[in-house]
């Protein structure tokens, strides 16, 4: 059985490639393992200092697969059952704390899971004629990791309710006039414009984007007297790093 998750280095640049391309990339719990193992040790790779995620062949992901959602526990093996997993339970997490810019290059349908994954991404950025979708009503369930949180945050809390209620898909344009996505591409052009947005972020020192990261996230949940104060502590920190490599 092929891997569920390919990972590719190119220099500082870390590619995880969901690999599942005969289902579109249809989200499985060996999946969602497989993605929380590769964030955890990338995380400990100083070498590392971006993230790409795309998908395999046409799609990006085309949301849980039905099969694995339908299966009955005892079929899981060793596997926690699909909803139980860390990728569900404290990935959104970890990628919010992540100290590295991570990219999502949407290369075609992201539907349910498929958008979700990428909320706590830092940048979005779709192939022209992606579709997207938060069509968990439609199956009966609610949205997860997170995005009940992040989704209101990075779209407005009225187009939210509008995306979730009704589950409509749209295209990459409309995702993009929504801010749900940060820009849109040509197809063939999507991983070359993702890579050299990471070359870019590489460029800067990791301690800065890691502070910045940590700061934003921080300022948006707080009043603007402590964003201020949080930046002063970010800033003494980082000055204090470059004293102890100097």
């Amino acid at each position: 059985m092929p891997e569920p998750l390919l990972i590719e280095t190119d220099g500082n640049i870390a590619v995880l490639t969901l690999n599942r391309p005969d289902k579109l990339n249809a989200y499985t719990v060996e999946m969602g393992e497989a993605v929380v193992a590769a964030f955890r040790e990338i995380q400990l790779d100083e070498a590392i200092r971006a993230v790409i995620v795309t998908g395999a062949g046409r799609g990006f992901c085309s949301g849980v697969d039905l099969d694995a959602l339908k299966a009955p526990p005892e079929s899981t093996g060793p596997l926690p059952r699909i909803g139980e997993e860390d990728f569900v339970r404290t990935l959104p997490q970890e990628l919010l704390d992540f100290p590295k810019p991570v990219i999502a290059a949407i290369n075609g349908p992201a539907i349910g899971v498929g958008v979700t994954m990428t909320l706590p991404f830092d940048l979005r950025i779709a192939a022209q004629g992606a579709k997207l979708g938060l069509t968990f009503a439609k199956l009966g369930i609610l949205p997860g990791l997170g995005s009940t949180h992040l989704l209101p945050r990075i779209v407005g809390r009225a187009t939210a309710l509008e995306l979730v209620l009704t589950g409509r898909v749209i295209d990459a344009e409309e995702a993009l006039r929504m801010g749900l996505v940060h820009r849109v591409v040509a197809p063939d052009e999507l991983l070359s414009e993702c890579r050299a947005t990471a070359m870019a972020l590489a460029d800067s020192q990791p301690e800065v984007l890691a502070a910045a990261k940590r700061a934003l996230t921080f300022g948006a949940e707080a009043s603007m007297a402590d964003a201020m104060a949080n930046e002063q502590r970010e800033s003494t920190r980082l000055r204090k790093m470059r004293s102890q490599k100097g």
